[in-house]
């Protein structure tokens, strides 16, 4: 096994707070190697290949989905871990896992679904990946969900209201305290932000729904496009955008890992618990930070509103509100293994098995229950 030189603030193998079923140290890897191999080997991971970023995953293949991204966020975050001497297997552990508690249809699937579940507590991702990872993937004998270490459910949780921290014990006792993830789980937060904004860019000029004259008024972008267009003479404008988007990704994670340093610095921290108790420490620049909103801006009004986009999100809220209606009405309708479930906590289980399903199996659940043909 590589050894590492880690930062004396980095989360590691030896200084852990560990699993909630003990188990034997791992042979040959660490202990969040193992826990990002227990995710990949997941079922919720391979579902993530057909569930939704923004365009449905029938509407072509070229653009990302909730697994393309999950690794793009890996990859940033592997990379600024690297360098800032952070533990990267357990950046890209939480990488590969923070998407895991997602619907079908994206933002839309989970707007609908937390509007289903409002009399019965809520939904929300990022409670459903825990939800997930501790309870839900039934692969061990020893123990439900993956037994995943104390710092990757962390990770995991990047957002809990005071009123959900107070039923998940450990891992939510940071959320009552008002204290700091790892640095780790910080720079995987970030690194979800670069990731998804710069391939939405992608796969919004890719789809046309987005011009190039559009975009080019957002500063960010601007200011590579031209930099690229004095660098590179006669490129065609695919080359032109990946070239850009390229430029930006690299522009943001240096940001990143010079504004974290300087907070380090800044805040003397010297182990994990000055990082719990320091101010977020990973971030941008305030420069990067308001280009960075005025990008996210740009893409609210042009993208995520777009007609065509409005349109989807309108089919996919309808499909989920219609399947939550009718396994609350009928549990019978549901598969075997959730009707047992549903006799105990019909709404979560119910919720359960729609935020698990794929773009293209709610489609065709819902062709099954409503479709005469079917």
């Amino acid at each position: 096994m590589r050894v590492v030189e880690f930062a004396s603030y980095a989360v590691t193998s030896g200084n852990t707070r560990g699993r909630a079923q003990r188990e034997e140290a791992p042979f040959g890897r660490s202990e969040f190697q193992r826990d990002r191999d227990r995710i990949i080997h997941s079922t919720a991971f391979r579902r993530l290949e057909y569930k939704t970023q923004v365009f449905v995953n029938h509407e072509g293949d070229l653009f990302r989905t909730r697994l393309t991204h999950s690794m793009e966020v890996a990859q940033i975050a592997r990379s600024i871990s690297r360098y800032l001497n952070l533990n990267e297997d357990l950046a890209e552990a939480i990488s590969l896992a923070h998407d895991l508690g997602h619907t079908p249809f994206g933002h839309a699937g989970q707007d609908a679904l937390n509007s289903c579940m409002k009399d019965y507590g809520g939904f929300e991702h990022n409670l459903q990946s825990l939800r997930v990872v501790d309870v839900l993937e039934d692969h061990y004998a020893a123990f439900a969900g993956l037994n995943l270490c104390f710092e990757t459910r962390e990770g995991i949780l990047k957002h809990c209201s005071q009123r959900n921290a107070v039923n998940l014990g450990e891992v939510g006792e940071r959320f009552l305290k008002r204290q700091s993830p790892s640095l780790e789980a910080q720079i995987v937060n970030l690194s979800d932000e670069i990731a998804y904004n710069n391939h939405d860019v992608d796969d919004g000029l890719r789809s046309g729904l987005i011009t190039l004259e559009q975009i080019s008024s957002v500063r960010l972008f601007a200011t590579h496009l031209e930099t690229v267009r004095k660098t590179f003479s006669g490129l065609t404008e695919r080359r032109l955008i990946h070239e850009t988007i390229r430029r930006m990704i690299n522009a943001l994670a240096t940001d990143l890992i010079h504004e974290t340093e300087k907070n380090i610095r800044m805040h003397a921290v010297h182990d994990i618990e000055d990082v719990r108790v320091a101010p977020r420490l990973a971030a941008f620049s305030r420069e990067i930070h308001e280009q960075q909103r005025e990008l996210k801006t740009f893409l609210h009004a042009n993208l995520y509103r777009h007609y065509r986009v409005m349109r989807m999100s309108s089919k996919a809220r309808r499909i989920i509100m219609d399947l939550f209606a009718a396994f609350m009405e009928d549990n019978r309708l549901l598969p075997p293994q959730f009707q047992r479930q549903a006799s105990s906590e019909r709404a979560r289980t119910v919720s359960d098995y729609i935020a698990g399903m794929t773009d293209r199996y709610a489609v065709k659940e819902h062709r099954r229950l409503f479709s005469i043909d079917e």
